[in-house]
């Protein structure tokens, strides 16, 4: 199974009140950055059979906006062992429940979905260390109970591609 594993965009500032901060949205530069990955995803011909996500309102824009510019089709599911707060235990039955799929993303929240990917690639049983920026997205490919990791891209290494295609394909006369 190929995981994707996508931390939420940029939402701004954290809000003290934990229920308000449920309903936090994308800021702008989180809208941004998920036309980044979700094209990039798709240039590379990311396909996912499923896009899995937090309930959280930036987790579900995320997972939205990103799917939408890699042609996702699919109904978003919502699970709890996305959460901020949720363990790896539920993390490891959610992804039983999803067994059968071949290429899935996870969009959640830090810390727990770093250290969920952390988990999965390493053998020894104890936890890598990978730091996934907001909007970051990271590339698994599992077999039964560890995981490689492929590649792991940031909004702004994304960006700075984007920017640098978009300048190699203009002429050269026009380029400043």
């Amino acid at each position: 199974m190929i995981i994707y594993f996508l931390r939420h965009a940029s939402a701004g500032e954290s809000l003290a009140n934990p229920k308000k901060d449920e309903k936090r949205a994308l800021d702008k530069e989180g809208i941004e950055q998920c036309g980044y990955v979700g094209r990039a995803l798709a240039a590379i011909e990311g396909q996912v059979d499923v896009i899995i996500s937090s309930p959280l309102k930036r987790a579900t824009q995320t997972a939205s906006l990103v799917g939408n510019e890699m042609g996702y089709e699919g109904k978003l599911q919502m699970e709890s062992a996305l959460r901020p707060g949720a363990t790896f235990s539920d993390f490891r039955r959610m992804l039983e429940k999803y067994a059968r799929q071949e290429a899935i993303m996870v969009v959640g929240h830090n810390p727990n979905l770093s250290q969920f990917l952390g988990a999965v690639i390493s053998d020894s049983g104890c936890e890598a260390s990978v730091d996934l920026k907001k909007g970051a997205v990271a590339r698994v490919d599992m077999r039964r109970n560890s995981g490689t990791l492929l590649w792991c891209l940031t909004p702004k290494t994304l960006r700075t591609l984007h920017t640098a295609a978009v300048e190699s394909a203009r002429p050269k006369a026009s380029r400043k």
